[in-house]
């Protein structure tokens, strides 16, 4: 093979991986400007500060009114964008319905504890709670004195 024609090939490959991945910013780019250009009231979106909002007015040409909380507006660029939420009433509703029944039923504390013991000092041991105990850790109950 001919050290001339090497040259130009590699370059060649080097190139075309080059020229394909501007081809798909330029894609992905014009995808996210006509997101952004077809806001509508109600749309729930991410902007690109990762602040999750509700579209309230977006008649404006450059900006968009977003409800981020129960009365609160704020105004945003529309290139402050990055996504559309895609909202599912129904695991919405499911999320909802698991919240409340976890809340219902309190939860139990695991309780172990031995009769007549005495730690290394010759004292009784004294009542742990859940979050004084590391993980795995065994919880005593103070000893019945009825001797």
């Amino acid at each position: 093979m001919d050290l001339s024609l090497l040259f130009p090939i590699l370059i060649l490959l080097l190139f075309i991986p080059i020229f394909l991945s501007g081809r798909k910013q330029k894609r992905q780019l014009a995808e996210t400007q006509q997101m952004q250009n077809a806001l509508a009231e109600g749309d729930v979106v991410t902007t690109t500060s990762g602040l999750r909002g509700t579209v309230v007015d977006a008649s404006y040409e450059d900006t968009i009114d977003l409800e981020i909380a129960d009365g609160v507006v704020t105004t945003w660029l529309r290139a402050a964008v990055r996504d559309k939420v895609a909202t599912d009433t129904h695991a919405e509703d499911a999320a909802e319905d698991a919240a409340d029944t976890e809340s219902d039923t309190p939860a139990e504390l695991p309780t172990t504890g031995t009769t007549g013991t005495t730690t290394a000092n010759g004292t009784s041991p004294t009542t742990a709670t859940t979050s004084d105990t590391p993980a795995g850790a065994t919880v005593e109950t103070p000893a019945d004195d009825k001797k």
